[in-house]
């Protein structure tokens, strides 16, 4: 059994209300943006854009809710959340999503299995290209 003290506290990065980023994020944990970031994000966590939150760039994240805007392609492993506050113009790339009555979606959708299917047989049409 490991030990309290072993383990590593969740980190949560936020930038709040007022605050602008202008640059690329790179983080390993979860991160909450109320500010604006002029650039794109990525994350092995779970990105939460608040409602007063504006991303002008790509973000790609293990979940992600967005309450507020994302002005770019977003590309998420497990679950996209647009709550009824979202406006999001850009592309998706995702595994499962949600979207509340409300939000506002303007882009394409890919599920992630769609895309490895594509890709898959794609590869076996080049295979038999060659033989």
């Amino acid at each position: 059994m490991a030990k309290l003290m072993d383990m590593e506290p969740a980190q949560i990065n936020t930038i709040t209300h007022g605050s602008t980023i202008k640059g690329n994020v790179v983080a390993n944990g979860d991160f909450r943006l109320d500010g604006t970031l002029n650039g794109n994000i990525q994350l092995n966590g779970k990105l939460v854009v608040g409602e007063s939150g504006v991303i002008n760039g790509n973000a790609v994240c293990q979940n992600a809710n967005i309450i507020g805007t994302i002005l770019g392609n977003i590309s998420v492993k497990e679950l996209l959340s647009l709550h009824s506050t979202a406006n999001v113009k850009g592309d998706i790339l995702i595994n499962k999503l949600s979207i509340e009555p409300g939000a506002v979606f303007s882009g394409t959708c890919k599920m992630l299995d769609e895309v490895r299917r594509e890709n898959e047989a794609m590869a076996q049409s080049q295979q038999e290209v060659k033989e």
